[in-house]
């Protein structure tokens, strides 16, 4: 077999072999995680100006009622969602080198984002250490039950699941209420020390700020037109792309001894292949199999790993089209070891 970074070979049986060998992967991305500190600056720049720019003229055309300038709220939203990007690689320190560097932005950034750095850092460390591990849920992931446990569920417990699996939940109300919501308090994280209470009361009082700044300037009801689409629609972004990253039918669960984090990684994290203007918005996130095999490298620098080492590309690839597919997948199938629909758990036989 040849090595990762070696050169590539057409045959479906190298193919697969260098597929599987997620340890000998996560050595050579090492050699992608060095951070420029003038890219990075470039990075945060074209994301936050044209946010405030758009956010900006949203607000006069609010006041003013000019009603189609709301339409901005659309590409703001989007701004949004890369701004959490952002954020979310100076949460694994991926962004500058220096620690106070990505702590300071992530925690200016969460006040836009409306997300506690510090409390969500914590949260999304626990997810990668535990992605894919039956024996670890709950805690950063979307809740998701094997088959086995689903039918041992009484029937109240299957309609709560049913609801919460919900697509008008899932992406609509669940992301609102998360945001908005959710996180004002360290939920998860509630008798974790002194930290999580700070990050979360320390980001509200930003958030607040500002908040009472703009509806003295502009009016309640202007202030509400323009930021609440804006959190939703991002809200909304973000969620489904978290969703697809994780719950597709061919991804990765496994318990016990057989869980291991470099194939977890690599299988149960999806490549993403949006279109470019797309990738480029949600910070190339999409290529989320990269990122979990190590979470270090810039997400700027997440396609050149695709390009250096093109045997990645197929690797729990899913198109836009393929992951509208997704939403009925629901249930984890521990025989078949693929993610199911609840039409499909139905039909599998019951056990002897």
């Amino acid at each position: 077999m040849s090595q990762p970074g070696g050169p590539v070979k057409n045959d479906a049986a190298e193919h697969a072999a260098v597929a599987r060998d997620a340890r000998s992967w996560s050595a050579v991305l090492a050699n992608y995680r060095h951070p420029s500190t003038a890219r990075s600056i470039f990075e945060v720049v074209v994301t936050v100006l044209p946010f405030a720019s758009l956010w900006a003229l949203a607000g006069y055309s609010a006041v003013h009622g000019i009603w189609w300038g709301l339409l901005l709220t659309i590409p703001a939203a989007g701004f949004l969602i890369r701004m959490f990007i952002l954020q979310h690689d100076c949460g694994h320190g991926a962004l500058f080198t220096r620690r106070n560097a990505n702590d300071w932005t992530g925690r200016m950034i969460g006040v836009l984002t409306l997300t506690p750095y510090d409390y969500w850092r914590r949260t999304h460390a626990i997810h990668h250490a535990t992605a894919g591990n039956l024996d670890k849920r709950g805690i950063g992931d979307v809740d998701t039950l094997t088959v086995a446990e689903y039918r041992a569920l009484s029937r109240w417990g299957r309609l709560r699941y049913r609801l919460y699996r919900n697509p008008v939940v899932m992406f609509g109300l669940g992301p609102a209420w998360l945001f908005i919501c959710q996180y004002r308090l360290p939920v998860g994280l509630m008798r974790a020390g002194v930290q999580p209470w700070a990050s979360t009361l320390a980001t509200n009082l930003g958030i607040a700020l500002p908040v009472a700044g703009l509806i003295w300037l502009m009016g309640l009801g202007p202030f509400l037109m323009v930021q609440l689409p804006i959190t939703l629609m991002a809200a909304t972004g973000g969620v489904w792309l978290f969703y697809i990253q994780h719950q597709f039918e061919d991804t990765h669960w496994s318990e016990g001894d057989d869980w291991t984090f470099q194939h977890a990684a690599l299988h149960g994290s999806s490549h993403y292949d949006l279109p470019a203007v797309l990738q480029w918005i949600t910070g190339n996130i999409g290529i989320h199999h990269v990122h979990h095999l190590s979470s270090k490298v810039p997400f700027y620098r997440l396609p050149q790993v695709l390009r250096d080492h093109p045997q990645l590309r197929d690797i729990g690839r899913i198109t836009f089209r393929q992951s509208l597919g997704c939403i009925k997948l629901v249930l984890w199938d521990e025989q078949a070891r693929r993610l199911v629909s609840f039409r499909e758990a139905r039909a599998l036989p019951a056990p002897a």
